[in-house]
């Protein structure tokens, strides 16, 4: 991101979205048969945020807790990663979100979550109620489509974000499809692909994107995603496809420069249409071109398949921020997301940034035979500091 160390920004990201009490089984099994949880935090912008910050960037959470125990806990243990949550929001008429969840793999028809977050503090956000200062002066806004699905007023709030404005932060977007969040009688699947053809970079599974919106493999995707100037398609197994644009356009940021394309920051107009209630905003200037770069998994053994998604975002997001080439940060990306997979929770400290970047620089066939299992981070960063830069 050439350009951007000029700006004076309160965060290097701002994480806005629910975070939630989670409550962790002691043991498999069906809720009906769990006995006693434990309990953690979840929330798939909030973790980005602990995840970036624990790798030593400015990063800010924004977001909205009761004024209950659970908030507290919520708070603490969110600022306790090194998270700025001086913008959080306490409601004293709604509760903190909470869930419930077996131990079993996401992927699998066992799995079970009992979400009690209807009527939460943070589904009460709004264009009216978050501090947008915050919001607004951050090198990257990071948003998801869990968000626009908590209630109306969420929507509105990502709806204003992503529209376009002078000196806008690089608007990064994870779709996070979930059907179930999704309020009846809204078009769920128009709404996410709407706003994400407004971000300037978004991330979608491959298998989320079929479900979502029938589309099959990650041209097909990039098709009906041509505005966002990089798009990362999650290919689980198979790696990482990440289209990128060159010689897109130009914006003024809020130091008064001029942002390039070339950077993944191209300028924006308004458009017309769309679907869900939210016009898609069009790249001004030529589209340029697209490089393709695609990115194996890494081998892991896996501990548990949580959290990998939120990993991996923040992974990328961190090696944007370095101005890394495309091919290292979709590399971070996975090596984030292998530290959360080698442990029981949705949260880890990352691999050591030495040790990250030693990994990422390896050659196509070493980074071919890599494989990583629990306890790699921890004994890679036994002699090694992390430095923020």
């Amino acid at each position: 991101m050439p350009g951007h160390a000029a700006r004076t920004a309160t965060a290097d990201v701002v994480c806005l979205g629910e975070s939630m009490v989670t409550f962790l089984p002691s043991q498999p099994g069906r809720l009906a048969d769990v006995p006693s949880f434990g309990r953690g935090i979840g929330g798939a912008e909030s973790n980005v945020a602990c995840a970036l910050a624990a790798a030593g960037h400015r990063a800010k959470w924004v977001g909205r807790v009761g004024a209950d125990g659970f908030g507290d806990h919520l708070v603490d243990a969110i600022a306790g990663y090194g998270v700025d949550t001086s913008a959080v929001r306490r409601d004293p008429a709604r509760p903190t979100g909470i869930y419930f969840r077996t131990a079993t793999d996401r992927a699998t028809d066992a799995h079970e979550v009992a979400y009690y977050r209807a009527g939460s503090a943070a589904s009460a956000m709004s264009p009216h109620n978050v501090p947008y200062e915050d919001l607004l002066s951050a090198r990257i806004l990071h948003l998801s489509g869990i968000t626009a699905a908590l209630s109306a007023d969420c929507l509105a709030l990502l709806h204003d974000l992503t529209a376009p404005r002078e000196g806008r932060p690089l608007v990064s977007f994870d779709v996070n499809h979930r059907p179930g969040l999704w309020r009846e009688g809204t078009a769920g699947p128009d709404v996410l692909l709407a706003l994400a053809r407004r971000c300037d970079l978004v991330f979608v599974g491959e298998d989320e994107a079929e479900e979502a919106w029938g589309l099959h493999g990650a041209e097909a995707i990039r098709a009906a995603l041509p505005e966002p100037d990089v798009l990362v398609v999650k290919r689980g197994a198979e790696g990482a496809t990440v289209f990128s644009r060159t010689g897109a356009g130009t914006r003024t940021g809020t130091d008064g420069a001029t942002y390039t394309g070339d950077t993944g920051e191209a300028g924006r107009t308004a458009g017309t249409g769309g679907t869900g209630g939210v016009a898609p905003v069009r790249t001004a200037g030529s589209p340029g071109e697209d490089t393709v770069t695609t990115v194996p998994s890494l081998r892991v053994d896996v501990v548990a398949a949580v959290g990998a998604g939120d990993a991996f975002a923040a992974g990328f997001l961190s090696a944007t921020l370095r101005e890394l080439s495309v091919r290292d940060r979709a590399r971070h990306g996975h090596l984030m997301a292998a530290a959360v997979l080698t442990v029981p929770g949705d949260l880890t400290g990352p691999p050591p940034r030495a040790h990250a970047d030693r990994l990422a620089a390896l050659d196509d066939e070493a980074w071919g035979t890599l494989r990583l299992g629990p306890g790699w981070t921890v004994a890679a960063g036994a002699n090694e500091e992390v430095r923020v830069t």
